[in-house]
């Protein structure tokens, strides 16, 4: 195993969490709660990039994941809930917890369900792209919920 091997899957597992059980519910849950402080007070285009580095290096680290245990969208990468779940926070100015608490519920709504095209977005790319792709439209689904849920009173 190389060393980028070596790197790649606590990256895409972010560490111990990947192996709990629902380890995808339980990355959104802790970067939910950590994006106050690391995430929402960056200026929007460093958020915008740290999504892009997140996409560009979720991708290349979930790919040789799968290829190293042979499985498609393995369950201990959860490097995509990271960016999904902040998908959906990025283009907010300011939340409250409970505002940060629903953001949360729709993205694992909209992850776990995956209506279309959500769904279909899984097969659109190869590897750790589509791995990363899908999550990132449930962002934006879970992101137009919230907006919406906002703008009506919530």
């Amino acid at each position: 195993m190389s060393q980028i091997d070596r790197i790649a899957t606590p990256f895409a597992s972010l560490g111990p969490i990947g192996k709990l059980p629902a380890p995808g519910t339980w990355g959104s849950l802790i970067v939910a709660v950590l994006a106050p402080f690391l995430f929402m007070p960056a200026p929007l285009t460093a958020r915008l990039l740290i999504l892009v580095l997140l996409f560009l290096s979720g991708s290349f680290a979930c790919d040789i994941v799968e290829r190293n245990l042979g499985q498609k969208d393995p369950s201990q990468c959860i490097i995509d809930e990271v960016l999904g779940q902040w998908v959906t926070y990025c283009f907010f100015a300011a939340l409250t917890p409970f505002q940060f608490l629903l953001g949360l519920l729709l993205f694992r709504a909209f992850d776990i369900w995956k209506p279309q095209p959500i769904r279909a977005s899984e097969n659109w790319l190869e590897g750790g792209l589509g791995v990363m792709l899908d999550d990132v439209l449930a962002g934006v689904f879970a992101a137009i919920a919230l907006w919406i849920l906002i703008t009506i009173g919530l």
